[in-house]
């Protein structure tokens, strides 16, 4: 074989592996790209389903000193802070809720020092119980007493089945130089073990729930669906 056919079969070769290479590359590529597009479709649903969650209705009812508010061009003035001594991590989820909401109106998050408002917050979560359904069954019975025949009913509710139900109320106090002019309770019951009855989506329904209208009409109970 003569020196210019090697050198052909080498470049040859050499060709078909950069060849193989690019392809390969193309390959991981491809890959790599769908497993991208996987990851953000997956993280785009998640987000969608966690808006979508349905949480049921919201009783609030809100007492206010509608005149301890300014505002300025459709936004409220001020700053506010949380009282410190409620630092408990449980808190949090809805601590991040009101903040959220209260910059949503205007108002400004600062140190507790230099807080116009200062916000201090109370939640009671607890579970119980309810019939999941009332079957009701009526039996009849003839009888005869004194004063002639008669029909006598039975009525039986069968309680088997209960659904447990997780409630979370959230009550909310914004103070004005050590004296109360803002406050708010909101109250939400969910099928417990459901995402509506988990605490960060359970904080944010209710923290807008309380926050909507704000300040709202002093004494009046509403309900937010």
């Amino acid at each position: 074989m003569s020196e210019v056919n090697v050198k052909q079969q080498l470049i040859s070769i050499a060709d078909s592996c950069r060849n193989s290479y690019d392809e390969a590359e193309r390959v991981n590529n491809m890959i790599f790209r769908r497993k991208a597009y996987l990851i953000s479709t997956a993280l785009i649903a998640s987000t969608l389903t966690a808006c979508a969650t349905p949480t049921g209705p919201v009783d609030v009812t809100r007492f206010v000193q509608e005149s301890e508010f300014e505002q300025v061009n459709g936004q409220y003035a001020g700053s506010f802070a949380f009282d410190n001594r409620e630092s408990s991590l449980s808190l949090a989820p809805y601590r991040a809720a009101i903040a959220r909401e209260m910059q949503r109106l205007g108002f400004t998050a600062t140190s507790d020092a230099q807080a116009n408002y200062m916000i201090s917050i109370k939640v009671d979560r607890y579970d119980s119980e309810r019939p999941k359904n009332s079957n009701v069954s009526v039996g009849g019975g003839a009888s005869t007493g004194s004063f002639g025949s008669g029909v006598g009913l039975g009525l039986g509710i069968n309680l088997s089945g209960r659904k447990k139900r997780t409630h979370t109320e959230l009550s909310t106090r914004i103070s004005k130089n050590g004296s109360s002019v803002w406050e708010g309770r909101a109250l939400q019951s969910a099928k417990t073990g459901t995402p509506a009855a988990q605490e960060g989506i359970a904080a944010s329904k209710l923290a807008s729930s309380l926050f909507l209208g704000f300040p709202g009409r002093s004494g009046e109970t509403i309900e937010v669906k």
